[in-house]
């Protein structure tokens, strides 16, 4: 794909959706690790409903660390792998308590060095929650850049580079969530809604799906 086309897609990304954003719900940066943490192989929707109970009791690294695995547990047991994220969560906690003073560190090395933070979610803490230019490759994201042809690569740490490369400066910070909408509600996994889509005229997938046949 020519730089012309992907200026075009992120163009019209950006003239529907000028302020994109994470859908997690969060007042602070810690809120946010902690939800994207938990957010790992499960939905956002199962994951603000945990945080609407859990962080009005306990929503900074003291307070979590003192619930410790066993408190947090209930909170979060409707999430996917609960066990291991509680662990992960409160050993994070622990961590950022004694090495970081209580806050969540501006720093990619400090933040991949806590329990359960990989490459991606420390890109989702520092784009959402410290402004800072990066892009986060998850399933949806990898998904479409390889469909529609805007950045392919054989795993997510190609297409990475490949969308910081390719994606010209102005639509780099919001690039991310443009693309995680974008393969959350119209470019989906099984049923990419081709026919309904704002960039199925830029975009080199060769298998479009047509519109569904109306019922009578």
């Amino acid at each position: 794909m020519n730089r012309v086309k992907r200026d075009e897609i992120f163009r019209r990304f950006q003239q529907a959706n000028p302020h994109p954003t994470t859908e997690l719900e969060y007042t602070t940066p810690f809120e946010l690790l902690i939800a994207v943490i938990l957010s790992a192989q499960a939905t956002d929707v199962s994951v603000n409903k945990a945080m609407r109970k859990l962080f009005p009791v306990a929503n900074t690294p003291a307070q979590i660390h003192a619930l410790g695995v066993d408190g947090l547990i209930p909170y979060i047991q409707t999430i996917g792998l609960y066990r291991n994220k509680a662990k992960n969560v409160v050993e994070t906690c622990r961590m950022l308590v004694e090495l970081h003073g209580g806050e969540v560190p501006r720093d990619r090395a400090a933040l991949e060095a806590l329990p359960g933070v990989g490459r991606k979610t420390a890109n989702v803490v520092l784009n959402t929650a410290f402004g800072e230019i990066a892009i986060a490759v998850d399933t949806h994201i990898f998904r479409v850049s390889n469909r529609t042809g805007i950045a392919p690569g054989k795993n997510v740490d190609e297409v990475e580079k490949k969308l910081m490369k390719f994606v010209s400066p102005e639509f780099r910070m919001d690039a991310h969530h443009w693309l995680i909408l974008h393969g959350r509600y119209t470019c989906t996994a099984r049923s990419p809604q081709c026919w309904n889509c704002m960039i199925a005229d830029l975009c080199e997938y060769r298998m479009k799906t047509p519109r569904p046949d109306k019922a009578v």
